[in-house]
């Protein structure tokens, strides 16, 4: 069944946010060290709004893992690796193999059944990020692709927690969940980044950096994340989770926008795969059990 068209324009909200939310992080990172900007993105996300919102009647093991996963492991991870080891652009790209994890867990885990327009649909989109992934400009290292990997990983393993959780108050999910990602963020932040630097970088803050933080608290987290596991407990991960391939598409055109860097041709190439595979996993399997008509007489 087609996604409705106010759950597809959704989706494209949310992608559009997290696209463009990778130029934010590199401006935030310039003042605050990594995991020192993930303790700050996750304690604005639940408080106040945990004075406002119930916690969301869910096992606490599925609420703790969520905010484990997607605080501890997948944003602690992209933000060390973008510090210095990757670029935001191609952070955008890599982490978006958290959409095949996903299928590739569903079907494993879940049984879930991916039909063969999804994967052509899927194959057209990784044809578009294996040509921005071989016109990069070398400033990723191997250890920065390990990291963003792990961190695709880790939303992969999430996106199946907020399945598990069913039809409930996912904004509240959202926002609880944060408290189980702040004390192991903390922990981190004191041991990677360590007091002085924590020191130094919220002293260095100015307007700019903690709009940055808001933004990363707000839009990403309680919008992005909240309307993310709404839909996903919806409908199934394969309709869902391709979606998420736009987001370097997003990426590539803010970095543009806001950072001046150039659209090429590979660029656009790139973009025009990743959009028809979008188009046949969306509209494909529809168009496929689509009845013949009848030939005239």
């Amino acid at each position: 069944m087609a996604l409705p068209l106010r759950h597809l324009l959704l989706a494209l909200a949310v992608v559009a946010v997290w696209g463009s939310n990778f130029v934010v992080i590199k401006y935030a990172l310039h003042t605050l060290p990594p995991m020192t900007l993930a303790v700050l993105r996750f304690s604005f996300a639940l408080l106040p709004a945990c004075l406002f919102l119930r916690r969301p009647q869910v096992d606490w093991r599925n609420l703790a893992g969520y905010g484990v996963l997607i605080g501890v492991g997948q944003f602690g991870l992209l933000y060390l690796a973008m510090r210095s080891q990757i670029s935001p652009g191609l952070a955008s790209l890599v982490v978006q193999t958290q959409v095949f994890f996903t299928l590739l867990l569903a079907v494993r885990l879940r049984g879930e059944r991916v039909a063969g327009a999804t994967w052509l649909g899927l194959a057209l989109a990784a044809g578009g990020v294996a040509v921005i992934v071989a016109h990069t400009d070398g400033t990723t290292t191997p250890l920065g692709l390990a990291m963003v990997l792990a961190a695709a990983f880790s939303w992969a393993c999430a996106n199946l927690l907020t399945q598990r959780a069913g039809r409930i108050d996912m904004l509240a999910y959202v926002v609880w969940s944060s408290a189980f990602a702040v004390p192991p963020l903390l922990a981190l932040a004191l041991l990677i980044d360590g007091p002085p630097r924590i020191a130094a970088g919220l002293a260095a803050a100015d307007a700019g950096t903690w709009a940055a933080v808001l933004w990363q608290s707000f839009a990403n987290t309680l919008f992005g994340y909240g309307a993310w596991s709404w839909l996903l407990a919806r409908h199934p991960a394969g309709r869902i989770v391709p979606m998420a391939l736009l987001v370097p598409v997003f990426g590539m055109g803010s970095a543009s926008l806001l950072l001046g860097e150039p659209l090429p041709p590979w660029k656009l190439a790139a973009a025009a795969l990743v959009l028809a595979g979008l188009a046949i996993n969306l509209f494909g399997p529809r168009l496929l059990r689509r009845p013949a008509r009848p030939a005239p007489p």
